[in-house]
């Protein structure tokens, strides 16, 4: 069986290169659909190749969900050692045990991420295209390698934003593996034998059994894969600062995908919860569907002032550049602001304001696969979920798109199962 994959061709091809306008009925990302022909013992292969069509017609550079591509792959005889080809030339690796601890998993449902948009317009000047972007990812074990123990057909599981790392550092030896210098991202990365990390934008996925979670069977899969990134960029930090007691005063700067789930999980801890944004337009969100017990404008110089010294901790989700002086001073003495959203620029502030009040700016990525384990059994026994808007793979374009506006309610989960692929 031939999977589907996402990607972008690199342009180099024995093979007749994809049109440079809209010549096509638009398939899928707009654009358009190309057939090549193939010889008799050779897959019958499609290629979409992403570009805003007014940048195709105007013979101007696409922009940066041009970088996409999505190659449909079907059933056919084997190719160059059984090997799909690619149109462009390359040839895409089939989903196979390659370990005998290795799980393939297909794919049902998978996030669309904030990480995901900056690597695919390589904001961090390290995107390897062809890329397959995804790492909020819930499927079902579909095959097992020889040495699985973990794991058996059938299994409702998560994978997250690592697929791998060293397993002899002092991070994995600490099982807290996402600190680890020689993690394997789950895309846009190599395996230790060279090859590349692609994620969830796919049928299916080869994953170590270790980087396989287990998802608790009274979790809807759709509302699983937003805790994969978004959940446990919250939790993870609350449990190591010991902020997971009852009766706190928490922050949540910036109401997106992960401060949402950050409302969440900080009511069910016990926590009063101000969501602090730029504007009044989230409150009626904030306060009466997601929980919030109060909405602090960071603009309202007067409620800033008042609502000062007031907070044991702040979770900064922004993934932008932004003062932080302003959230420095809503904390209380020893209260601490923790940095989780990726942001590609440096921040300033004045040491006094940290100082004077022995507060703390602190970091924290992700979660290990143990928390994360801990975090599914979280939500199951406490209701938590996420709030999603579901799409399909044809709507992923105009997806990031809107969440480079911050236009979805909080997380765009792709179900790819139910994709027309």
């Amino acid at each position: 069986m031939l999977e589907a994959g996402f990607g972008c061709s690199d342009g180099s091809s024995d093979l007749p290169s994809p049109p440079t306008a809209l010549t096509e009925k638009r398939l899928h990302y707009r654009l358009y659909k190309m057939h090549h022909p193939m010889e008799a013992n050779e897959p019958t292969t499609a290629v979409i190749q992403i570009a805003e069509p007014k940048e195709a017609e105007e013979g101007r550079a696409p922009s940066l969900l041009s970088r996409w591509a999505a190659l449909n792959l079907q059933e056919g005889g084997p190719s160059q050692g059984g090997q799909p080809r690619m149109p462009q030339g390359c040839l895409l690796p089939l989903p196979s045990i390659s370990g005998p601890e290795d799980v393939i998993v297909k794919v049902i449902y998978c996030g669309i991420c904030h990480t995901d948009l900056h690597q695919v317009r390589n904001d961090f000047n390290a995107s390897k295209y062809p890329m397959v972007p995804g790492h909020e990812v819930v499927g079902e074990v579909i095959e097992v390698g020889s040495a699985v123990t973990k794991f058996s057909v059938g299994d409702k599981v998560g994978v997250g934003c690592i697929i791998g790392s060293c397993s002899s550092c002092s991070s994995c030896q600490s099982n807290i593996e996402q600190y680890c210098t020689k993690k394997i991202w789950t895309y846009n990365d190599v395996y230790h034998d060279g090859k590349p990390t692609q994620g969830g934008f796919a049928t299916t996925m080869v994953v170590n059994q270790k980087f396989v979670l287990h998802v608790p069977n009274n979790l809807p899969p759709e509302q699983v894969a937003p805790l994969l990134c978004a959940g446990i960029t919250v939790y993870s930090p609350l449990k190591h600062f010991g902020l997971s007691q009852s009766g706190l005063r928490c922050g949540i700067l910036g109401l997106g995908g992960v401060g949402h789930m950050g409302v969440k999980i900080a009511k069910a801890f016990g926590h009063h919860v101000t969501v602090i944004s730029s504007s009044e337009k989230k409150k009626k969100e904030a306060m009466e569907h997601l929980g919030a017990d109060a909405y602090l404008v960071s603009s309202d110089q007067a409620k800033m002032q008042e609502a000062a010294d007031s907070l044991d901790y702040i979770i900064d989700t922004i993934p932008a550049v932004h003062p932080l002086e302003p959230y420095l001073s809503l904390l209380k003495v020893n209260g601490r602001i923790i940095m989780v959203g990726v942001i590609p620029g440096p921040l300033q502030f004045v040491t006094p304001m940290i100082m004077l009040g022995r507060r703390s700016i602190s970091g924290s990525f992700i979660g290990s696969m143990e928390e994360t384990e801990e975090l599914l059994k979280f939500c199951a026994d406490r209701g938590v979920s996420s709030t999603i808007e579901i799409v399909k793979m044809d709507y992923v374009n105009k997806a990031m798109e809107r969440l480079e506006k911050n236009d979805v309610r909080y997380r765009f989960v792709i179900d790819v199962a139910g994709s027309n692929l």
